[in-house]
């Protein structure tokens, strides 16, 4: 069978009947959930039906500058869900800047040495292709920094007593940190860890999946998610190593001194 089945809008209702299921099983297990469900599911429609606008005339328009500006928007937004996701942050511009900086580095570079090396399409930004890889780049990216900022910053507070002791014993502040630092780190690996370990067997991704189901030869769609899921792996680990390295530095000084009023208090977490 090839090409794709095409769907209705009743399909995406009667779709919908188990997420609402399960805000009914909420209210009666006095979960609370219920609002959090309707408020993500009512976000995530206005979201996607208003990409899906935007995208159709991206497609149609094929502008270099109107593309950038979208990919700069989702890169924005990506750092400002980093931002938010710690509960405790960094103070100033590094609060957002951190965060943002390290996946505007890893997750678009990454997709841009994807575009024009592997990929090739031409012209080598055409949102079709650009647009979607980064997003999926971007997303993963994000999850693994946020984890890894916000176990790094929590341990640091933890811990002050036993990494100030390292500092007054002559330990510099990556010796002294390096403990803290190793466990942000694997916080941040292990969701592209698993979703690796997973793929094939536990899962078929996404895209893989959305391709089948569109007619794709398998063979083919497993090439393209084996080429997102290398650029998701390097674009996280990037990242990561990029944001936790960057958060030590920030939290000691040249003098090797650990500085935690450079951090937020967790009743400041929104």
């Amino acid at each position: 069978m090839s090409g794709y089945i095409s769907l209705t809008y009743i399909d995406l209702v009667l779709a919908s009947t188990f997420l609402i299921l399960n805000g009914i099983l909420s209210l009666w297990l006095r979960l609370g959930l219920e609002r959090k469900l309707a408020i993500a599911a009512l976000r995530m429609v206005v979201q996607l039906a208003l990409v899906g606008l935007l995208l159709k005339s991206l497609f149609s328009i094929l502008s270099p500058w109107l593309t950038l500006l979208v990919a700069l928007f989702m890169v924005v937004f990506a750092g400002r869900e980093v931002w938010a996701r710690q509960e405790r942050k960094l103070h100033g511009v590094w609060g957002f800047g951190l965060g943002t900086g390290t996946m505007a580095f890893a997750g678009a570079g990454i997709t841009v040495i994807a575009l024009t090396t592997m990929i090739g399409p031409d012209p080598w930004w055409t949102p079709r292709f650009a647009l979607p890889i980064l997003g999926m780049v971007l997303g993963n990216t994000m999850t693994g920094v946020s984890l890894a900022l916000d176990s790094l910053h929590t341990a640091v507070v933890r811990e002050r007593v036993a990494i100030e002791a390292q500092l007054l014993l002559g330990a510099d502040r990556w010796q002294a940190l390096r403990p803290v630092l190793r466990r942000a780190l694997r916080a941040g690996f292990m969701p592209i860890i698993n979703a690796m370990a997973a793929t094939g067997v536990v899962s078929l991704p996404g895209m893989m999946t959305g391709q089948i189901l569109s007619g794709v030869d398998p063979a083919e769609a497993v090439k393209y998610q084996l080429l997102v899921m290398f650029l998701i792996g390097g674009a996280t680990g990037l990242g990561v190593l990029l944001a936790t390295f960057g958060a030590v530095w920030r939290l000691t000084d040249e003098h090797h001194r650990l500085r935690l009023e450079r951090l937020t208090k967790p009743k400041e977490t929104v």
